[in-house]
């Protein structure tokens, strides 16, 4: 699954995280729907590659897969990742969630697989609560089902044979047959192949490795440091820790720009300029953060470019730091020449310079 090659080529790609559009409109369902439509809409227009959504089991919000799916009709070229946790959630139910999502999106979608060490979120789905080695065990036993499941119909099992009255060749459907922590998955999926074969998955780099989830069975790897200064020695460490064909690297990054006539250490200052604070990275660790001008950042996000696949931005407050991000950021980069060119009519696999996956049971089935 792992991609050795820099993104599209040679760029990097850029996504951005949607949730602070989510937490300024909680508790007014319409409200909230129209302002993640602008939102998404705005991100594709400004030339974003993608956009991720996060997921808080405990706030009883709509989760982030609800929200992917939401945008997916909206959207034409946004690639669309929402985290869904592993620990908290059933395997079964998020991996054809997901593939609906990539049938809405039409082949757009992706998934953060996280592992949320929260008592509130096991409290919130009446779990019991998983901490330390238990988390990455949950989470590589939920990847693997999950591929397991997009894999269980082959390609071309949907015959739609009026004459014969069958809608499904039943000899290209297949147990999984799967043994998890605590659960058994038997398959097939309730629903067709994802148009994709299999949803690029994306983790949060602390849970990957010897012992934790295999490399080989994720597509990009989440990476972030203490501070931005510190990124580009991280993503050397995280490559040589997981080796030759290692997965895609994306830098995780909290963004505070000067804006509106505040430079960013005053809005750092003042927390109703930016915001209630994050709660930093996918893992719980510390995320590294950019605090100053559009054209610093420019700066930053070439260098990260250069040894990292993409970035994914989390602005201190939406409304504030978008602006100055599709206003002044991205046309400089593009003017640089450091972001992959936004695929048309393509999906997420395109945009990590990923081939399309035969079915493992179709390649089965011909060795038999």
């Amino acid at each position: 699954m792992g991609n050795t090659n820099k993104t599209a080529g040679g760029w990097g790609f850029l996504a951005l995280e949607l949730d602070g559009v989510a937490r300024a409109a909680d508790g007014d369902t319409a409200g909230g729907a129209t302002a993640l439509a602008a939102a998404v809409l705005a991100a594709e227009s400004a030339g974003f590659h993608a956009v991720t959504f996060k997921d808080s089991p405990a706030e009883g919000r709509l989760n982030a897969l609800q929200r992917a799916a939401f945008a997916g009709p909206l959207t034409r070229s946004l690639v669309l990742i929402p985290e869904v946790d592993t620990a908290y959630t059933e395997p079964f139910h998020a991996s054809t969630q997901l593939a609906s999502l990539d049938y809405v999106s039409g082949g757009r979608a992706g998934w953060i697989a996280t592992a949320e060490d929260d008592p509130a979120a096991a409290a919130a789905v009446g779990r019991s609560y998983v901490a330390g080695d238990g988390l990455a065990q949950e989470a590589a036993a939920s990847i693997e089902v999950s591929r397991r499941l997009w894999d269980s119909w082959e390609d071309g099992a949907v015959i739609r044979d009026v004459a014969s009255g069958r809608y499904l060749d039943a000899g290209k459907l297949h147990y999984v047959d799967f043994d998890g922590p605590g659960y058994s998955v038997k398959g097939p999926s309730i629903i067709p192949r994802p148009l994709q074969g299999q949803l690029p998955v994306l983790v949060p780099a602390s849970l990957v490795g010897a012992g934790l989830v295999e490399p080989s069975g994720v597509d990009a790897v989440l990476v972030s440091a203490p501070t931005a200064e510190l990124l580009a020695e991280e993503i050397r460490d995280v490559r040589e820790r997981l080796g030759g064909g290692s997965p895609a690297v994306v830098v995780e990054l909290d963004v505070v720009l000067d804006a509106r006539g505040q430079g960013a250490a005053q809005r750092l200052g003042d927390e109703s300029a930016i915001g209630k604070p994050g709660s930093g990275g996918t893992d719980g660790a510390r995320r590294a953060r950019f605090a100053g001008s559009a054209a610093e950042l420019a700066d930053l996000l070439t260098e990260v470019l250069e040894v990292a696949d993409g970035v994914r931005l989390h602005p201190a407050r939406f409304d504030v730091d978008f602006e100055e991000l599709s206003r002044l950021v991205l046309p400089e980069l593009r003017r640089r020449g450091v972001l992959a060119p936004v695929p048309q009519d393509g999906t997420f696999r395109d945009l990590l310079g990923l081939e399309r996956p035969a079915s493992r049971y179709a390649a089965t089935a011909v060795g038999n």
